[in-house]
């Protein structure tokens, strides 16, 4: 009994021990990290002319000169991370002078030699200065680096790093390969990564659309979106035709946004494929579009003969506010047959939606809405008699 007891007490003084000196080195390092700051600090103001000369001599053609003086190890990566910050900052020349002020400092080689030696998370740290730096020489290491580790939040700075530096559009493939290769939904993410390189859009971003790999390819979508690239018009179109259908109907609503002034043009040819998907893809699209434009095209499409494609249709048509409402409207007094069964279908689907709706702008909407359908139907109720059969069948095919 009295053993046990000396052991626990002896376990007790240990486990106090050890957390005596955690402490102690926690505090240790908070001292060493504050002394630090205030070198930094201190630094700064000392080399505060020299930043001075370099911001102000950018625009001339003359070589940058190095800092005078023998540097201590703190000084000189204080002096690169604020090369990488201006070059981060700045674009062209300016940039370009910046990047080759790396490479006469010695930056550069200092962190490839880090990068082949160092502890992964240092390696992780290296890889970050090296993107600022847009070391392209650094590209074959860090894509070794990328392909030989697990997953992991650490992987998104080195495919950053290997974007910024990357002077050839296969680099950026491989490296999306590589990041896709652990089967996560970060296509946006990387998306986002992709924008970081200096590359040329016009033939970076078609190769990612034209990839093989439908990761890719959604990246590719992802990068596209928001953007006037006139490159990938023709990658987009053939996506259009492509049997996945998450990347077609991306296609089609790319294809079709990306130059508003040709949607309608570009709308018509795609209604004229003879697979029902794209065009099931194109009328959903040009009610996301929401364009007035579009209201004849999407009236002509309820006689399609896809019941898909009509029920799409009716539901693009609410979708473009009160002109498209009335175009529906039109088509239920109107129209005949299939095309005035699909109006028939949404009108009603439409207002039962309406009267859920408490916000004071949908009440309004919904009121517009019920004045259109009084002025051409009265008081009398659209609802149909029949049911889906009305439609041409299951329009969920």
């Amino acid at each position: 009994m009295i053993a046990h007891l000396t052991l626990a007490y002896v376990f007790i003084y240990i486990c106090l021990g050890l957390i005596g000196i955690g402490i102690i080195l926690l505090f240790q390092m908070k001292l060493a990290h504050n002394r630090e700051l205030r070198n930094i600090d201190r630094y700064e103001k000392k080399h505060r002319d020299y930043f001075v000369y370099i911001q102000s001599h950018l625009e001339e053609d003359a070589v940058l000169q190095l800092p005078l003086g023998k540097l201590t190890k703190l000084e000189r990566r204080m002096i690169q991370l604020k090369y990488i910050e201006w070059i981060e900052a700045f674009k062209g020349d300016h940039r370009r002078k910046l990047i080759q002020l790396c490479h006469d400092s010695g930056f550069v080689q200092e962190d490839l030699k880090l990068l082949r030696r160092a502890s992964y998370g240092k390696r992780v740290e290296v890889a970050y200065r090296l993107g600022g730096m847009r070391a392209g020489e650094a590209v074959p290491e860090l894509l070794h680096l990328m392909q030989r580790r697990k997953y992991n939040p650490l992987m998104i700075v080195i495919a950053r790093a290997i974007a910024k530096s990357s002077q050839q559009p296969k680099d950026v493939l491989h490296m999306l390969r590589s990041l896709l290769s652990h089967n996560k939904p970060i296509h946006a993410l990387a998306a986002d990564i992709v924008t970081e390189s200096s590359l040329d859009s016009g033939i970076l971003y078609p190769m990612l659309l034209e990839d093989a790999d439908p990761g890719i390819v959604q990246v590719g979508m992802a990068v596209t979106r928001g953007r006037t690239v006139p490159e990938v018009m023709p990658a987009l179109k053939r996506l259009t035709g492509t049997k996945k259908q998450s990347l077609r109907e991306e296609a089609v609503q790319l294809y079709l946004g990306t130059y508003p002034a040709l949607h309608q043009d570009a709308a018509i040819r795609l209604m004229k494929d003879s697979s029902w998907e794209v065009r099931a893809a194109t009328v959903r699209s040009l009610g996301m579009l929401g364009v007035e434009d579009s209201i004849d095209l999407l009236t002509e499409a309820l006689r399609d003969s896809s019941s898909k494609v009509r029920y799409l249709s009716a539901e693009s048509l609410s979708a473009i506010g009160e002109s498209g409402f009335e175009a529906l409207c039109r088509v239920a007094r109107n129209g005949k047959g299939l095309q005035r069964d699909a109006a028939l279908e949404r009108i009603e689907i439409v207002l039962a939606q309406e009267t859920e709706h408490s916000a004071l702008e949908h009440m309004v909407a919904y009121n517009k809405k019920r004045l259109l359908h009084t002025r051409y139907f009265g008081n009398k109720s659209t609802q149909r008699i029949v049911g889906k059969k009305a439609l041409g069948g299951d329009y969920t095919a």
